[in-house]
């Protein structure tokens, strides 16, 4: 395949996501000379300001969507990706017990079908190869978060079919869909590791207790991508209101990140072309450049490598009944609220 033939597209609730999630792959496709379009589903509006030195900014305060847009356009320039908006609003996060109704209006609460129809007429104008997005459980479950991974699983698949939503564009078929694992227990465990053997302050100090019962995802593909750890560290920078300089992200070192964690992950979800290695090292491996032949509905999917929580073998933490099965549940639960 040739570089400028590939096409890869990133699903994310808010601006912010795409830095945190998958940036550095994105900025090495982008100069090996891919396409890549970072979809944003919603503004971010009810975002707090994270970064202590602009939470009494009267600029921002006056317009922090406008400014959330601009800091959005400067993550983008600085991975070279290009940026779209779906344009549904922030369902912000519920907090208090009990939780409170989600606003009237937002992403969350938007019926599914037509989140969907938005989100295929831009796979069909942008005709990915493919698809990155977050996990049944969002990455975390944020309303946004897991709002958006339905909307992608939905999108992958209504976007291949020539009958459903016939004026969204002409059918494509989106070849591979993954997950992001950014955040993987793996990670947390090797990057704590080595800042305590170097006697430095892990910033992942009770992470590991917090979190022990979450599902460990099994990612079946690795990207090396410690050269573009720049361009993805100038990403976060850019969103000001939303990452802390002295915070979380820049605690550790980046030769010491380099080292021990110079990729990042990501989890095969759906495939429509066959998968060889157990471990792919590229997430257009396997894809046909020219696309596949949509004829009288989507071509049909393949076997993925077992996946889910590594705890439990072939735990299916991709499958579509995992997936229903997490969005019946959500759906359940009063006003759509999730806990964080």
């Amino acid at each position: 395949m040739t570089e400028d033939a590939r096409r890869l597209m990133a699903v994310h609730a808010h601006p912010d996501d795409e830095s945190s999630k998958g940036a550095a792959t994105m900025a090495r496709y982008t100069d090996d000379g891919a396409r890549v379009q970072v979809v944003t589903c919603t503004g971010g509006e009810r975002g707090d300001i994270l970064n202590p030195r602009l939470a009494d900014d009267a600029e921002i305060l006056r317009d922090l969507p406008g400014h959330r847009r601009r800091e959005m356009a400067a993550a983008a320039a600085a991975l070279g990706v290009d940026q779209v908006w779906l344009g549904f609003v922030d369902s912000g996060l519920p907090e208090g017990d009990p939780l409170p109704p989600l606003p009237e209006g937002c992403f969350a609460l938007t019926p599914l079908e037509e989140a969907v129809e938005v989100l295929v007429r831009r796979v069909r104008e942008f005709r990915p190869h493919v698809m990155t997005c977050y996990d049944e459980n969002g990455g975390y479950p944020h309303p946004d978060h897991i709002m958006s991974h339905k909307v992608a699983v939905a999108a992958f698949e209504a976007a291949a079919d020539p009958a459903a939503y016939p004026d969204a564009g002409e059918p494509w078929a989106v070849q591979k869909l993954y997950y992001d694992v950014s955040f993987s227990i793996a990670r947390i465990e090797a990057v704590d590791t080595a800042m305590r053997t170097r006697g430095l302050v892990s910033p992942f100090e009770g992470w590991l207790t917090t979190r022990s019962d979450r599902p460990r995802r099994r990612a079946t593909a690795r990207i090396e991508c410690a050269a573009y750890f720049p361009q993805r560290d100038a990403a976060l920078r850019a969103h000001a209101t939303q990452i802390d300089p002295d915070g979380f992200f820049f605690a550790v070192p980046r030769d010491i990140e380099a080292q021990v964690w110079p990729v990042e992950e990501f989890e095969l979800a759906r495939t429509r072309v066959p998968v060889g290695a157990e471990v792919e090292d590229d997430l257009f491996a396997g894809v046909q450049p020219e696309g596949l032949a949509v004829v009288g509905g989507p071509p049909p999917e393949l076997p993925v490598p077992a996946a889910g929580d590594a705890r439990q073998a072939g735990a299916p933490g991709h499958d579509r009944a995992a997936v229903e099965q997490a969005a019946r549940a959500d759906d359940a639960a009063e006003g759509g609220r999730v806990e964080a």
